[in-house]
């Protein structure tokens, strides 16, 4: 019996219903979440994936800052605005799209977002909190994951699951949410021997290194749950994931489509953590009061 499809879309709208519920209870309690985009220079992609997020931030109710700069702004201008944004008490979230101009050094200008305004969740004090398992801000992508998951109702205590890839914004910050959700993690990469090996073992396989047919039939377990991360194009143009989905799906219990799985998720969680930190900011005035 094929896979049942997990469909990224639709949880999407759920969550941001529930999102533009609790930005209206802020509202009302006079702290509006507002999130700062700043996007550097004239990438074509960027520009689209900044008005998406623009318009995503109207949708929920959410007050928005879109500011555009000229692609020689200089690191020390683009500091400043970041050191300014974080003593915004209207902004909750600050967010700067990457890839940045050459001359700017995209560790220095992510450090120089606050914590507590880091609702992309990728400095290294995020991911410190992320490994302590304290409260903070989970990297979009992967938290979209664990609601995916999460969706299916499986409980993933004891349950064997596998990542497929090792970076700072997928794969390790999603090895660690499963471990927190009591998985039992395996970690595979580009030096992994015998893929498979592991994947067949698997009750949920996460694919996050962009490559097409990473993970293929013969590789899954009957009945496991596959998130496919992936973003690719096959041979006649068409967006694919990591994962041969017409294969795969005859086997899993539960599988993404690309598109349509993960994609949604990745800015409505960025709505999620940006909520949460007006959440954080109401509730702190209100023990000091």
């Amino acid at each position: 019996m094929p896979a049942q499809l997990i469909d990224g879309v639709q949880l999407s709208q759920q969550l941001r219903a529930e999102i533009a519920a609790r930005a209206a209870t802020l509202s009302a309690a006079g702290q509006q979440p507002g999130l700062a985009v700043i996007l550097v220079g004239e990438d074509p992609a960027s520009q689209v994936y900044v008005r998406n997020k623009v318009k995503a931030c109207g949708d929920v109710g959410f007050h928005s800052v879109l500011e555009k700069y000229e692609a020689d702004l200089t690191e020390a201008a683009l500091l400043a605005r970041i050191d300014a944004l974080n003593n915004d008490p209207a902004i909750h979230g600050i967010l700067v799209q990457m890839p940045l101009p050459r001359h700017i050094n995209p560790s220095k200008v992510i450090e120089a977002i606050a914590t507590s305004k880091d609702v992309d969740g990728y400095s290294v004090l995020s991911a410190g909190e992320l490994v302590a398992n304290l409260p903070g801000f989970r990297p979009c992508t992967p938290y979209g994951c664990m609601k995916l998951i999460e969706s299916t109702g499986v409980d993933l205590r004891g349950k064997h699951a596998v990542v497929i890839g090792r970076s700072n914004t997928v794969g390790k910050p999603m090895a660690l949410l499963l471990l927190q959700a009591n998985a039992t993690v395996t970690i595979c990469h580009s030096a992994t021997p015998d893929l498979g090996l592991y994947t067949r073992q698997a009750d949920v396989v996460v694919a996050a290194v962009g490559r097409r047919n990473t993970l293929t039939a013969d590789m899954v377990k009957p009945g496991a749950i596959v998130i496919d991360v992936g973003m690719n194009r096959d041979d006649a143009g068409k967006l694919c994931g990591d994962v041969d989905f017409a294969a795969v799906r005859e086997l899993a219990s539960h599988i993404t489509p690309v598109p349509g799985g993960v994609g949604p998720m990745t800015i409505t969680m960025l709505l999620m953590n940006t909520v949460e930190s007006a959440e954080r900011v109401l509730g702190a005035s209100q023990e000091r009061t």
